[in-house]
């Protein structure tokens, strides 16, 4: 009946074709968003309606915790502040996402209290005598961010599974997929938050990872998309490099991991025998890409200048709080040493990152302490 070229007359829709949209172009955007969602659901083992399309893990981490929180609250009738007996738990040393909405769950009325950590782990003894009935969540982070440090999930979950409370635990695993495995069953979480930026050169976009039987309560309200908790009209070019990513992450993961710990021993080698008095914070289990040290009476922001002018980028904290003057939170709360938290330096690399490159940095790094060192004294 008609012709077969075609013409775009949907820009009020989007100038590229709209996921919602019913014609051709809108199908076609269509696809290529769900095709990564199934993408995704298959390297996490979940269902392909388990995932949520954010725009990073900070939004993740905000609608697990809110949403989920509020939504038991208005379940339960407890609307009022005055009538909040609602118990969450959280990593201290967790994300700014994760600390600071669980302030924004204070201030409406909630019960919040810190994990008890001991030796870099969820003290799980300690724990099991802070659950009570009216716990509904505990969110933590299954890597830090800053240390490297591999939290013990599965731990805290089987406490969570041994009381039968109804608690659900939320897991950030944003900085987990290039050394960890990234299932579900894997951290033994009932919701899960990943970030593209942290798998690839890509900004924009993210995932919660949460069964249809968990109900959230929306922020907003709008056109019903991502099962109503994200309306908005979806990036599905964003979700497709994401889901590439994703899985070659997976596909590499093995091999960056050995060389990463490679690398790593190598480098707090060099450092430890040539700098004196540095700390080195990391734990048990250990992310081999992240290596946190502390630099006790050195200006690590002049520090971090002084490689920048050498050609390396490396920061002292993460960078959702680069603006803060009580240095790292996650530090302080792993060491209990304030000295030490304000004067940490970060060193991350990933795939891309070559041996050669971590050994001139080493170098760098020397010649710069070096260069504090002696300007103190002088």
């Amino acid at each position: 009946m008609f012709g077969k070229r075609r013409t775009y007359l949907d820009y009020a829709a989007g100038l590229a074709g709209n996921p919602s949209s019913p014609h051709e172009e809108g199908r076609q955007a269509k696809k290529v968003l769900e095709d990564a969602r199934t993408t995704i659901a298959r390297l996490i083992e979940v269902q392909s309606d388990d995932v949520i399309f954010t725009s990073g893990a900070t939004e993740s981490n905000a609608l697990a915790i809110l949403g989920y929180v509020r939504s038991r609250r208005a379940l339960t009738g407890l609307a009022s502040p005055g009538r909040n007996n609602m118990h969450v738990l959280y990593l201290p040393s967790a994300h700014a996402s994760i600390v600071e909405n669980m302030k924004l769950l204070e201030a409406e009325g909630i019960t919040i209290e810190a994990l008890p950590i001991k030796d870099y782990r969820v003290d799980t003894e300690v724990l099991a005598k802070m659950i009570r009935p009216e716990t509904v969540l505990v969110a933590m982070e299954a890597v830090c961010g800053e240390t490297g440090v591999v939290w013990n999930t599965r731990e805290v979950a089987d406490v969570l599974k041994k009381f039968r409370t109804a608690a659900v635990l939320h897991v950030d695993a944003s900085q987990a997929p290039l050394t960890e495995k990234i299932t579900r069953d894997h951290f033994g979480a009932d919701l899960l938050s990943f970030d593209a930026s942290k798998v690839g050169p890509l900004h924009g976009c993210g995932v919660l990872i949460a069964h249809r039987t968990i109900l959230m309560a929306p922020f907003y309200r709008g056109g019903g998309q991502e099962r109503g908790l994200r309306p908005g009209t979806e990036a599905p070019e964003l979700a497709r490099k994401f889901a590439v990513a994703l899985r070659a992450a997976g596909d590499g993961r093995a091999t960056f991991r050995a060389t990463a710990e490679r690398d790593r021993a190598r480098l707090i080698s060099h450092i430890t025998s040539t700098i004196p008095n540095v700390s080195v914070h990391e734990g048990r289990s250990q992310a081999p890409q992240v290596l946190n040290l502390s630099f006790p009476g050195r200006d690590t922001d002049y520090l971090v200048a002084l490689l920048d002018e050498a050609g390396f980028a490396v920061s002292t904290k993460s960078a959702c709080e680069t603006d803060s003057e009580e240095g790292s939170r996650a530090v302080f709360v792993l060491t209990g040493s304030a000295e030490e938290a304000r004067a940490t330096l970060r060193i991350s690399w990933g795939p891309r990152t070559r041996a050669r490159d971590i050994t001139r940095f080493a170098e760098a790094l020397r010649e710069a302490v070096t260069f504090i060192d002696s300007d103190t004294q002088r």
